[in-house]
């Protein structure tokens, strides 16, 4: 399936110079959304995955998906007091300041085998400080999966110790 072909530019969002990739055409089409999340688990086994974690926003839609999948948990990564247990945060550089992600502190146990998804690796920073938390839960990570890499972005750089995959490159 050419995945490409569900992928909406949108100019200048969500500020100017901007080329927005829009994943909605994807979402609102059930062949296509059906076909993506089996081809972001292509070899990965039921079993091999205890849980599923997605970033906010985005990452929360094929997560839970790709969870159930994998018979495995999901875990939400949030901005700050999003959450409303204890968390663990890591903050990361952004092109002009910094932002900061949260974790439940229960949600990863020492040895869970994680899959980190989210749907577009940019420039790599929130998939920096999602890997750097896990790994402060004792979390292993088996891949960070994305819908899309903007590879010109040169996010992959970031997380270049964990396997990589991107269902859609650019």
């Amino acid at each position: 399936m050419d995945f490409k072909s569900y992928i909406r530019d949108v100019p200048d969002f969500p500020k100017p110079g901007i080329l927005f990739k829009d994943i909605t055409p994807l979402l609102q089409d059930y062949r296509a959304l059906h076909s993506a999340a089996d081809n972001l688990l292509k070899d990965l086994e039921v079993g091999g995955i205890d849980k599923v974690v997605g970033m906010e926003s985005r990452g929360f839609i094929f997560g839970p998906m790709l969870a159930d999948r994998l018979e495995a948990g999901f875990v939400p990564i949030r901005k700050p007091g999003k959450l409303p247990y204890k968390t663990l945060s890591e903050s990361y550089d952004l092109e002009y300041g910094t932002d900061t992600l949260e974790i439940h502190v229960d949600g990863i146990a020492k040895g869970d085998r994680i899959l980190i998804h989210d749907d577009v690796l940019a420039t790599g920073g929130t998939a920096l400080a999602t890997t750097k938390l896990i790994e402060k839960l004792g979390g292993l990570i088996i891949q960070c999966n994305f819908l899309i890499e903007l590879s010109f972005l040169k996010g992959r750089e970031k997380i270049k110790s964990h396997e990589v995959k991107a269902l859609i490159t650019y």
